[in-house]
């Protein structure tokens, strides 16, 4: 053969070796995306948005053809704090010189909770990376409070160009709904997935099955004497202690004989991400000052000497441009915050429409013995994991509202006289998604007036509450009911908004005002029968209160109080 023969020999037999080396390749290439395909297509299934999780995901890439359900969540988390990222350089383009107060204030809120959501996610991320698949069941009610959070916030930032002028909104909307919706297509995999191991692991007791899930997500857990779970035996002491017989950290006094003379000077000086509590003794005064207690001061506990004698207050609203989240003259985000005998005050008045007295974005707060008093919007129970505890709530309009997984035991709620022509809301709440764990649960309270409203009850008209978002659900149990409710007991958002997907129940309650035989017909209110049923909103089951509460030293009733 001579050499050139040889040569294209040679070419011909690379070209042919070549070939199949790429055939194969495509074949192997076309397995395993078939292979990740129908895997990361079941997984979608359970989501509410099944096409954009499985677009979402596969453009993001990184998943091996034996991805499990377990990474496929993890990535879908990914593709979330990807999200997150894109839309904070869209806001900061947005931030430009012109802009009004009201316009810069509610960029100001998105940009802080994105950050929020960004936390969320990555502790969502490192949370699952210490889990598997049988584990999940140990850890879904931590992923269920961090993702249902995430979910909150975006919705939170779209309130707050409700009253801006121009274009932000429009030009946030689409991305707003999209992060929302890849966070609820995680929180339905977190669902899916828990609901799989048990059925693994054979734990028939606790897979409910789709309709019972959605009512109760687990709310809430405590112990026979009201504590929510997750409270320590430290901190329930702290909480019972007389305040002269407690070490404190740090000493705010308005005539001066503490280290601080603001509340908010104490706060900065706390040290970041505590580990162990640090109390902050509030000795009586009216404090005149908003405060804030960051998402980096954990563990932080607020004593006051009285709820009547110790007062924060402030006069932020929404007429003087104002977003609602911002009103707040305390707002709360770090985590495992405390506050006893104090109270929280908004003096706007019923003419500025919303102006928040206490803003709670706190996951496992707790709040024993304070006062909470405003018009519109008093408590804004934003997010996450809440308890509160003999407190009193005062307020006009849907004031008691929000997104948080909360009950309110053994307090007073009352409604003040309003505004001409409004009606009086006690709760408005937001919950958006029918996986997320949240909702309000008003437990053994009393449901009653001030004077001011007793004198011209007959002028206004006062219900149990209303629906703020989609899939709204408050339930209202062993509580005394005066006479001041209206007998069909709730009122419509917006039309025919939300009247079927929402969970408005009722339970063992009294008072005259308790009577169910003229309250509304709506298909997703709920004449509560069982105890079963209600049993999914006590302390225990609603906010797995014995893993926590324990630790802030506040009473509680875990299970029925037997009012």
């Amino acid at each position: 053969m001579g050499s050139a023969q040889y040569t294209n020999s040679k070419r011909f037999l690379f070209t042919v070796l070549a070939s199949v080396l790429i055939v194969g390749a495509v074949i192997g290439s076309s397995k395993h995306d078939k292979e990740t395909s129908n895997a990361l297509k079941e997984v979608c299934s359970s989501t509410l948005h099944p096409e954009l999780c499985v677009s979402s995901i596969s453009s993001y890439g990184g998943l091996s053809s034996k991805a499990g359900h377990m990474e496929i969540v993890e990535s879908a988390v990914r593709v979330g704090i990807s999200a997150v990222e894109k839309i904070k350089g869209h806001v900061r383009r947005l931030s430009r010189p012109g802009l009004d107060f009201r316009q810069r204030g509610a960029l100001k809120d998105c940009m802080e909770i994105f950050e929020d959501t960004l936390d969320e996610l990555h502790d969502t991320l490192t949370e699952l990376q210490n889990t598997t698949f049988l584990s999940m069941p140990k850890h879904a009610d931590d992923l269920k409070t961090l993702l249902s959070g995430a979910i909150t916030n975006q919705y939170t930032c779209l309130d707050g160009f409700h009253l801006c002028k121009g274009h932000l909104k429009q030009d946030l909307n689409a991305e707003l709904l999209n992060i929302s919706h890849l966070v609820s297509n995680s929180l339905a995999m977190v669902c899916n997935i828990s609901d799989k191991a048990n059925q693994a692991l054979g734990n028939a007791d606790s897979i409910s099955n789709r309709r019972r899930r959605l009512l109760s997500n687990d709310f809430m857990s405590s112990d026979d004497d009201g504590f929510p779970s997750w409270m320590s035996a430290g901190d329930r002491r702290l909480l019972q202690t007389p305040t002269q017989n407690i070490t404190v950290n740090a000493v705010v006094a308005k005539d001066g004989s503490g280290r601080y003379t603001t509340i908010a000077a104490a706060v900065a000086a706390a040290p970041e991400k505590s580990t162990s509590r640090y109390a902050i003794h509030i000795k009586k005064g009216v404090y005149q000052e908003n405060v804030d207690i960051p998402k980096n001061k954990h563990n932080l506990m607020f004593i006051g000497d009285g709820k009547d004698v110790t007062v924060v207050t402030g006069n932020r609203n929404v007429q003087d441009g104002y977003t609602t989240f911002h009103s707040a003259t305390v707002a709360v985000t770090g985590k495992a915050f405390v506050a006893r005998d104090i109270t929280f005050k908004n003096t706007a008045g019923a003419a500025k429409h919303q102006a928040v007295a206490l803003r709670v974005g706190s996951d496992l707060s707790a709040f024993f013995r304070c006062s909470f008093e405003g018009f519109q919007d008093t408590l804004y129970v934003h997010s996450l994991r809440q308890f509160y505890r003999q407190c009193d709530v005062f307020g006009t309009v849907d004031f008691i509202f929000g997104n948080a997984a909360v009950v309110l035991q053994n307090c007073n709620l009352m409604a003040r006289k309003p505004s001409a022509n409004q009606k009086i809301m006690y709760t408005a709440q937001g919950r958006e998604d029918p996986n997320q764990n949240t909702g309000i649960s008003i437990q053994n309270c009393r449901l009653s007036a001030t004077s001011d409203l007793v004198a011209a009850k007959s002028s206004f008209q006062v219900y149990l509450g209303r629906p703020w978002k989609q899939y709204s659900r408050t339930v209202i149990m062993e509580s005394h009911l005066d006479d001041l409710i209206n007998p069909a007991g709730w009122h419509e958002w917006d039309g025919n908004f939300a009247l079927n997907t929402l969970y408005y129940g009722e339970y063992m309650n009294r008072g005259p005002g308790a009577g169910t035989a003229n309250r509304v017909k709506w298909k997703g209110y709920h004449v509560i029968k069982t105890s079963s049923e209600a049993s999914q909103f006590t302390v225990n089951q609603f906010l797995q209160g014995d893993s926590w509460l324990p630790s802030t030293g506040v009473q509680y009733i875990g299970g029925f109080t037997g009012q």
